[in-house]
């Protein structure tokens, strides 16, 4: 067996054993799996659907056009009103496919504050350092979350908004727990002359099943990723309104990207009709019941739970009042088998790799049938495994920080109290199938 196909098997072996719950994360189906694996791969289609500059693509072009009206039907919009472009490869070329198709180089753009939950892609700088592209393309402004609610102020945004004239606002919660107001976004971007852009990268797959609210039709675009809530392969998708659309697709061919990978778009499809299935719709509102029942026995257990729970997939939790970094405990926590993603909070005081939370997530464990139950559960070994480690304090000076972080690495290895967990967590796991495994 090929190297490779052999660290593929450790691969499907760790997803079975271990419990997942980075948010952005998922399983998708096995005909998801087998599109994006199939002899789709294999063509080469510049262009769209019936305007390709290569030959051979009478298939082709209809996987794409299929995709196009599965994604419109999945939200329940009419295609004479909406339309989709599904070749982005991921969501950050498919944001940045919009800034280049309404906006001028020096325009401004309004969106979510990095530590608040925004996104990367979204224009992303520090004081001093334009970290992303996009802020170096366009002039960014960051709207925020309240101090003490740590939840958005609409009012506030409206204000800043109507002082810096942004030609764009966007919205998009990578690590937002609460359900966004995109109406009163909408209303914000209309008053003031701007686009709205609605990034549902995390949420597309619940808003979909009509767990959550929806952007439409307050937006003028809406972009998202396909592999987190939305269950399928890796990838993108934007709907804009018609008036709209020419201009995108041009944006995302050949403004930005050549050939689509239709592989992938026909996963996109396949995924698109199960998002409107009951099965899909009865799975979707697990997902949100699931990370209810972790919020609250956080809650329980003394954590500081962001805004005090949750409406979505994701959990967030601030470790500050325990003095501890999320570096520390994501790490402790894959030791006994339960991987989770450290991440800033609101009005964070550590550094971007040493950030001060933990988010968590529920799509994948869902995915494996998991509910209540095992979610009580797991919060113990978390709660667990953050008292276990409540000893354990990040240096902030470097130097010291360096040896005490490949200390910590080392003794985490030979911990009996993680190696136990590990076991259990191990069994626990291996009772509930995996989609596609």
């Amino acid at each position: 067996m090929d190297k490779i196909l052999e660290i593929i098997k450790q691969e499907k072996q760790r997803q079975a054993e271990q419990l997942q719950m980075i948010p952005s994360e998922n399983y998708a189906s096995e005909e998801v799996m087998k599109a994006v694996g199939s002899h789709l791969m294999n063509k080469y289609a510049e262009g769209y659907p019936k305007k390709r500059y290569y030959q051979g693509n009478v298939n082709v072009d209809k996987v794409e056009s299929l995709a196009r009206k599965r994604v419109l039907q999945a939200f329940g919009l009419n295609g004479k009103q909406w339309g989709a472009n599904v070749q982005p490869h991921s969501g950050c070329e498919a944001n940045v496919a919009v800034y280049n198709a309404m906006l001028k180089i020096g325009d401004k753009i309004m969106g979510m504050y990095l530590p608040d939950g925004g996104h990367l892609s979204h224009g992303w700088q520090m004081p001093g350092r334009k970290i992303t592209m996009v802020s170096k393309i366009y002039k960014v402004g960051f709207y925020h979350v309240n101090r003490q609610s740590r939840v958005f102020d609409y009012d506030q945004i409206e204000k800043q908004a109507v002082k810096f004239k942004p030609k764009m606002i966007i919205c998009g919660g990578t690590a937002v727990p609460r359900d966004i107001n995109y109406q009163r976004l909408g209303e914000i971007a209309e008053k003031i002359g701007a686009y709205y852009l609605a990034d549902i990268a995390h949420e597309a797959g619940l808003i979909a099943a009509g767990v959550l609210k929806s952007p439409f039709p307050y937006a003028d675009m809406v972009s998202f990723t396909t592999h987190k809530t939305f269950r399928g392969p890796r990838g993108a998708v934007i709907i804009g309104k018609k008036k709209y659309m020419d201009r995108i697709n041009f944006s995302v061919f050949p403004g930005l990207q050549g050939g689509p990978h239709i592989h992938s778009i026909a996963g996109i499809a396949i995924a698109a009709k199960e998002v409107q299935t009951k099965a899909f719709k009865e799975y979707a509102k697990q997902v949100v019941k699931n990370a209810r029942v972790l919020a609250e026995e956080f809650n329980q257990a003394g954590l500081d739970v962001v805004s005090g729970g949750t409406d979505k997939h994701l959990v967030l939790i601030d470790l500050r009042k325990q003095s501890l970094s999320g570096w520390v405990v994501a790490w402790a926590l894959e030791k006994a088998g339960i991987i989770v993603n450290r991440n800033t909070v609101p009005y964070d005081t550590g550094s971007p790799y040493y950030p001060s939370g933990l988010r968590l997530g529920t799509p994948a464990l869902t995915s494996r049938g998991m509910k209540a139950k095992e979610m009580k559960q797991i919060a113990k070994w978390i709660n667990m495994v953050v008292e276990h480690v409540k000893k354990e304090k990040l240096p902030k000076d470097p130097a010291a920080r360096r040896k005490f972080t490949k200390s910590f690495r080392r003794r985490i290895v030979r911990d009996e109290f993680l190696r136990k967990m590990r076991v259990e967590v191990t069994v626990f796991a291996r009772k509930y199938s995996v989609p596609g495994i």
